[in-house]
């Protein structure tokens, strides 16, 4: 145990002895490979190695298949830190830091579609596949007026949704769109964003002492340049952005 570690902060972040760090395993852009162990490597995991490292205690990765697993296992015991987006749906369970990175989220359009703007897509009778439960999805729910949302299983079901039932739009962050596009010919990606999805940190509602700590290693991570030293060394530069202070 680091000796300079308030006790109450080790209480709440690693009562186990051990920092449990619930990683999105959805989100290959934070999660970009594994360790020579086995483990689960990138940005997030990165992140929540080097809590653990300040905490003084090991870490164990906590591997959930949807950003809406983590979401619902807050306040069960599960994990200790969450790294997820950030979103006002997921905040009334789960106390987060600032966005340590940003992703932007648009649309992709097939080809030959009339939709060549963000401001297009909210119109009635545009059916927009979505990754369900994902942080743009519950955006997308709280601001479309006229859209309708398609919602699928994760990314893959999106796609396979957009695909097969022909429909106008597919909502995505804009990396994993480029890496789509190649499988649908003359489609568009439209300029800008909807949203920019804020990767933050999560500790349990209510653990203020651990919410203080997370949020203060966060805003140090990114002024001293560690963030943006994961990004390059993950080999995510142009994909991830280091969140605005």
């Amino acid at each position: 145990m680091n000796a300079e570690i308030d006790p109450a902060v080790l209480a709440q972040l690693a009562p186990t002895g051990t920092l449990r760090v619930g990683l999105n395993m959805a989100n290959n852009l934070m999660n970009t490979g594994t360790t020579a162990a086995g483990e689960p490597d990138g940005v997030a995991p990165d992140m929540g190695r080097a809590i653990a490292e300040k905490l003084g205690v090991d870490a164990a990765m906590v591997q959930s298949a949807s950003p809406g697993e983590i979401a619902d296992t807050a306040g069960k015991d599960e994990w200790d830190l969450g790294m997820i987006g950030a979103e006002p749906k997921r905040a009334e369970v789960i106390d987060f830091s600032a966005a340590y990175v940003e992703i932007e989220a648009t649309y992709l359009v097939p080809a030959g579609s009339s939709l060549t703007s963000i401001e297009d897509v909210d119109e009635k009778g545009v059916r927009i596949a979505v990754s369900g439960r994902s942080a743009y999805d519950l955006y997308l729910s709280r601001h479309l007026n006229n859209a309708e949302l398609m919602r699928a299983k994760g990314v893959p079901g999106a796609v396979e949704l957009f695909r097969n039932e022909g429909l106008e739009a597919l909502a995505g962050l804009r990396p994993a769109l480029v890496a789509q596009s190649e499988n649908f010919p003359g489609c568009q990606i439209l300029d800008g964003c909807f949203t920019a999805v804020q990767q933050a940190i999560g500790v349990t509602k209510g653990n203020t002492v651990a919410a203080k700590f997370v949020a203060a290693f966060v805003e140090e991570s990114k002024a001293n340049g560690f963030i943006a030293s994961l990004i390059d060394q993950h080999g995510v530069t142009g994909k991830l952005s280091v969140g605005s202070s």
